[in-house]
């Protein structure tokens, strides 16, 4: 019998399940996805009862198994998401969405209370949905009602946690990223926390390596306090890599992460910085892209449009001949639905309809796509001496895509994992006690080295 580490790994897209064994070689996965719900003003929501019963599922599958034997289990998830517990740790909202919006007399409120200059402190440049933080201060201003009977607000992988765990707690990574929460220079909740008495509805934090040991279907088990995703996807390339390196973890959001740069250096330098917390409690600079959710949407329409078969793209090879062509006409073809454009001086705008095929309307999106995520990836450089970018995620697998970054960053090596795990293996990670850790990861999970094409 096989003992095994348990990880479930919940993106907005797929949700996923991971076994890895002792030496954190992945011996199984499951992936899935839900239809969405409507909250309780009809927007758009992930099924918590639908998670939660295929979570259920898999682990009765596994703990049934006789082939594994389940040593401990974690989470990591999307971040942004709160799970509202009354007295009776009953769920007692819907999973609200980080992109529904928050009515503008309520941001408009909050920063007459409490100063623009939360967007700085607590590293979040926009306010909303995406904050969790804003999300309890909408809660308390527009249901009152409900307000009053939470117990206890969980960051949705905590929540997981405490499904097995039985403990209701808050993380590290969970409440640093983009919650509005965090004041990353004081190094603890930010005073608007305090003044609204959103604290006492957040549970004791503790470490992301925290567990708790439960005995759960007869076996002996870790059960991790849970860690959001992006921090998690950061973890193995921290304990493999010393010198200053980039990370794109790449899914429906593209994060990029700059661990390399201090607080005081980011200050200095940054209006309105996106900071997250790493599993140390260090402030991390990122940039946020919904990069994801926009290739999706157009490579639907093109697959529509020119009739060819789903995931067609997924086998397309980058064309630097055609690639030259498509930059010497120098023009924009798609308008972009959940992404902004960046201004620039591209004249010979026509709409991508107007192009003669499908691999060439692919390699003008990834190009336009390129030009937006360049710039992100830039912001969180700032005067590092990066040596390396990594990238993790869905589009490490995309040839289009690496060859492109190459292209655009030509002094800087290329790395994309050859098993894209960043989030589950992270997660799996902060239950060992390995010392030796880094020194494994760079045998088992080797990388794979993108030969930077030079355009004539």
């Amino acid at each position: 019998m096989k003992y095994v580490t348990a990880i479930f790994d919940i993106g907005k897209t797929n949700k996923k399940f991971f076994l890895f064994d002792q030496k954190f070689k992945e011996v199984y996965r499951n992936y899935i996805t839900f239809a969405e719900v409507k909250d309780d003003d009809g927007y758009p929501s992930d099924d918590l009862d639908a998670i939660r019963k295929w979570i259920f599922d898999m682990m009765d599958k596994v703990l049934k198994s006789k082939k594994y034997h389940v040593a401990a289990i974690n989470f990591s998830t999307y971040g942004a998401t709160l799970v509202h517990l009354d007295e009776n740790h009953q769920v007692i909202t819907p999973l609200y969405n980080y992109t529904k919006a928050v009515p503008y007399e309520i941001i408009t409120e909050f920063i007459k209370n409490y100063g623009a200059n939360i967007f700085t402190s607590t590293g979040c440049p926009r306010l909303g949905f995406l904050n969790s933080g804003i999300q309890l201060y909408w809660l308390k201003k527009t249901k009152p009602e409900v307000y009053a009977t939470i117990k206890y607000s969980l960051h949705f992988p905590q929540y997981l946690s405490s499904l097995f765990s039985g403990v209701q707690l808050s993380e590290l990574t969970s409440i640093g990223c983009h919650t509005a929460l965090w004041d990353h220079h004081a190094k603890q909740y930010h005073q608007w926390v305090r003044e609204e008495g959103v604290d006492q509805k957040l549970p004791e934090v503790v470490p992301s390596q925290y567990f708790i040991n439960r005995k759960i279907g007869g076996q002996e088990i870790k059960v991790g306090v849970g860690i959001h995703d992006s921090s998690a996807a950061l973890v193995p390339y921290l304990y493999r890599e010393k010198n200053p390196f980039i990370l794109l973890s790449t899914g429906t959001w593209s994060i990029c992460f700059n661990p390399f740069i201090s607080l005081e250096e980011i200050k200095e330098e940054k209006g309105k910085p996106l900071l997250y917390l790493d599993v140390s409690g260090s402030s991390v600079l990122a940039s946020q892209l919904f990069l994801g959710k926009e290739y999706d949407y157009q490579v639907e329409q093109l697959i529509r449009y020119f009739g060819k078969k789903k995931r067609l793209q997924r086998k397309m090879k980058f064309n630097s001949k055609l690639f030259s062509r498509l930059t010497k006409a120098n023009r924009n073809c798609f308008q972009f639905q959940h992404i902004h454009k960046i201004e620039d001086n591209k004249k010979n705008s026509v709409s991508w309809q107007k192009l003669k095929s499908f691999k060439i309307a692919y390699h003008q999106l990834m190009m336009e796509l390129m030009s937006v995520q360049k710039v992100y990836i830039a912001e969180v450089m700032l005067n590092t001496p990066i040596k390396k970018i990594f990238i993790d995620g869905g589009f490490s697998k995309n040839d289009l895509f690496v060859s492109m970054l190459g292209i655009q960053f030509p002094g800087i090596k290329i790395r994309s994992s050859k098993k894209p795990l960043g989030s589950a293996l992270g997660a799996a990670m902060m239950l060992s006690e390995d010392l030796k850790l880094g020194k494994r990861l760079k045998k088992k999970y080797k990388m794979n080295k993108h030969k930077i094409i030079r355009q004539k």
